[in-house]
């Protein structure tokens, strides 16, 4: 197998993790930690803002390519074998319905939120205190 196949397969595979974090957190036997991270790492992954941005030369992508596929990775590590099963279905038959990815506004409004906590914290931390 080539390289450019097994990372298209890779992609794939954190695409349907994506989506299977989505359902798993709707399901009621999903345990509240596994749910916890799962909401975290999907309000992330579908929000339109990262937490560092595409136009910084190479640390714009370390989220994309590094941080967020190791959080799929240990949210799905966490979900009990029977409901991962269960969700990784519901994902594979709503990505084959429905092609694109939902956006979540809990996402954007969460990553405006720790942008807004980074820039007032520089802000604190770089005026002069009387």
């Amino acid at each position: 197998m080539s390289i450019g196949t097994s990372l298209k397969t890779w992609t794939k595979r954190i695409k349907r993790d994506g989506m299977t974090l989505w359902f798993a957190g709707k399901h009621p036997g999903t345990p509240w930690y596994a749910k916890a991270l799962g909401v975290f790492v999907v309000a992330y992954a579908l929000s339109p803002i990262d937490l560092i941005p595409d136009f910084i030369p190479v640390l714009g992508y370390v989220d994309d390519m590094l941080l967020l596929p190791a959080l799929i990775w240990l949210a799905v590590k966490l979900l009990p074998p029977d409901i991962l099963a269960a969700c990784r279905s519901q994902a594979d038959a709503w990505m084959q319905a429905n092609g694109a990815k939902p956006r979540s506004r809990f996402g954007i409004g969460l990553i405006v939120l720790i942008w807004l906590g980074v820039v007032a914290a520089a802000w604190w931390g770089l005026k002069p205190h009387l």
